[in-house]
């Protein structure tokens, strides 16, 4: 045990796990899930699922990796339960296909860095040519690998740590910085309007669902991240309170980088934001042309410090992802930390290759993987490349994994225990008020909502029926 290392104190290890949390999503999809879903009744909504719902299940899974100091699958062999440990495995195959998935799309940012840095505007109208481009878009993935593994292969507090420490207090720079200067631009206010000011009238059945869903996914709960950064987590530390700035950390970066995106979106669409395009196509297809409008050194500066926010903010999450099935293999099969960091990067390297190449360099990774399964994407919309097709078994298999592990830590391990763990560090928890929200969350409310959130994505994903259409 000795040997695996931990964090040094609080401040490391929040920074870390909220570091696992924000990423690219924060970037570009939770505004454009504010802007859709209603504005601030959105922000209001996420809010409370993040606290109602995701907080039980991110302090169970803390508690867990505390309580046995091993990966998830160690530990619910560690806490006697070994038919358990099929979470953990799930768990870690979810990291694994998260991470094979997210490390071409951090390449692509990785390489739009360069490309701005180089004065290369007519990139967002090639799009479709880079990503196709295996060469290129291969080499820049492989140098996020390299870099994500050189992190990890230094250890929790060595690595990890440090990285996080460095990159989340750089990554709020950039971000404020970006929304100073995003502020001046014409427009601005109109879209920080259709931002910040609630439109009831959007909020629906599928807005409820969105809320829902960005809550849970943003938070890297069912992967066991944060079970194994809470298994290098000390006595000491009250893991309630830290369970809380890493929402709020998570939550906060989300809420300021649509602040720097709305007014981007208005200047792009000078100030129809009915025309707003969200996703990879703003980011990738169109921001490029925004920043040329700024003028030649302008335009490089601010295109390419907003590509290398995007790096920041993907590099935090591979972090991460990668540290999962690492300290797998070191905890099961006593290899040495850097030798693991090697195998375990080049596999999911190689199990990334699909996905690298589904994005017009082969047509059968581009065109065979449609869902739901037999649909015609051509005449449905749908994706049928297999980055898409894989990034949907991750979400269900991260909606299972949570699913399952609030199962598990109020039925099986039980309350009582849970509640020992958590009180190292919080010394008034058993007598506390949210001791009753958490054990009322694992309990009830996370295994019932979190059900019923699988059973709407497993609809949607596989059967094409949206279920909030419905109402």
């Amino acid at each position: 045990m000795a040997n695996r290392g931990g964090f040094s104190n609080k401040l490391g290890f929040i920074l870390a796990a909220a570091g696992s949390a924000v990423g690219l999503g924060n970037i570009w999809k939770f505004p454009f899930e504010v802007g859709n879903g209603g504005g601030a009744a959105f922000v209001f909504m996420y809010l409370g699922f993040c606290f109602l719902l995701c907080f039980p299940v991110m302090v169970t899974e803390i508690a867990i990796g505390r309580k046995t100091q091993l990966n998830p699958v160690g530990a619910f062999k560690a806490l006697g339960y070994n038919n358990w440990k099929f979470i953990g495995l799930l768990g870690i195959a979810s990291g694994v296909i998260i991470l094979s998935f997210y490390n071409v799309i951090a390449g692509w940012a990785f390489g739009y860095f360069f490309e701005m840095a180089t004065g290369n505007f007519e990139i967002g109208k090639n799009f479709g040519p880079f990503v196709a481009n295996v060469t290129k878009v291969g080499l820049y993935a492989i140098l996020f690998m390299v870099l994500t593994a050189f992190i990890v292969s230094r250890g929790v507090s060595g690595g990890i740590e440090k990285a996080a420490r460095l990159l989340m207090p750089a990554l709020i720079i950039m971000i404020l910085c970006l929304v100073g200067y995003s502020l001046t631009l014409p427009n601005a206010m109109t879209g920080l309007k259709f931002y910040l000011f609630p439109n009831f009238s959007a909020i629906n059945g599928a807005t409820l669902g969105g809320a829902l869903r960005q809550a849970f996914f943003s938070l890297s709960l069912g992967m066991g991240a944060l079970i194994t950064y809470g298994s290098y987590v000390s006595k000491k530390d009250n893991i309630v309170s830290s369970a809380a700035f890493i929402t709020l950390t998570d939550v906060g970066i989300a809420f300021i980088a649509g602040l720097m995106m709305f007014p981007l979106v208005s200047y792009s669409t000078q100030g129809n934001m009915s025309d707003m395009e969200g996703g990879a196509g703003l980011i990738f297809a169109t921001l490029p042309g925004v920043f040329e409008t700024l003028g030649p050194l302008l335009g490089i500066i601010v295109g390419a410090f907003f590509f290398l926010l995007l790096s920041f903010a993907a590099l935090t999450s591979t972090v991460s992802l990668l540290e999962v099935p690492v300290a797998y293999v070191v905890d099961e099969f006593k290899i040495r930390r850097s030798n693991a960091v090697i195998l375990v990067a080049i596999v999911v390297f190689l199990f990334g290759l699909p996905s690298l190449l589904g994005n017009g360099a082969v047509d059968f990774f581009t065109n065979n993987f449609a869902l739901p399964f037999g649909s015609d994407s051509s005449a449905t919309g749908y994706s049928s490349d297999f980055l898409s097709f894989v990034a949907k078994i991750a979400d269900t298999l991260l909606l299972f994994g949570g699913l399952a592990i609030s199962i598990f830590a109020g039925h099986v391990w039980k309350k009582h225990n849970l509640d020992e763990e958590i009180s190292f560090g919080f010394e008034n928890y058993k007598t506390s008020l949210v001791r009753k929200l958490i054990n009322l969350g694992v309990t009830i409310i996370c295994p019932l909502v979190l059900f019923l959130l699988l059973v709407v994505v497993l609809l949607s994903n596989f059967a094409g029926i949206d279920v909030f259409t419905m109402f």
